[in-house]
């Protein structure tokens, strides 16, 4: 299979399939990365989306990290059991989390990990080429998806 960057164009398939390898190679640099922080690509993922959305429930939170409600609240459970997330009273019977001082430690921790596998990613791109590939995958995914660019 030559490289990509040998075509001039491109079919939808191929396309689809380079971005699900590329989610793919995200993943899994993220997960060998956040390890020995002792954090899985979920539980910050969590923490990141919580940090920026204060106050969400856990319906938000499994809409933002693509989980089901069922395994956002065993994932919250075993996040507030490691001391990462406290549960807080919200509106009615609902519950809410807040991220602890250790969970926001490991969040930042983390970020810069994110950070790092995302820059070795996309080092090959020019900065202006970056601003092209994010408005292309903003016009792709459209203003109703969630945790948008």
């Amino acid at each position: 299979m030559g490289a990509m960057a040998d075509r001039t164009t491109y079919e939808d398939g191929q396309l689809g399939l380079a971005v699900k390898r590329l989610q793919v190679r995200h993943h899994r640099a993220l997960e060998a990365r956040l390890a020995p922080l002792g954090l899985t690509l979920a539980q910050w993922d969590t923490l990141r989306h919580l940090h920026a959305h204060p106050g969400a429930s856990l319906h938000d939170l499994a809409v933002l990290t693509f989980q089901s409600d069922q395994a956002m609240g065993t994932l919250a459970a075993r996040t507030v059991a490691r001391g990462l997330l406290e549960r807080a009273d919200g509106p009615g019977r609902a519950v809410r989390h807040r991220i602890t001082e250790k969970g926001e430690r490991l969040r930042v921790a983390g970020q810069r990990e994110a950070d790092a596998v995302l820059a070795s990613s996309l080092a090959p791109l020019e900065p202006a080429d970056r601003q092209r590939f994010g408005a292309l995958l903003e016009r792709i995914l459209g203003p109703d998806m969630p945790g948008a660019l």
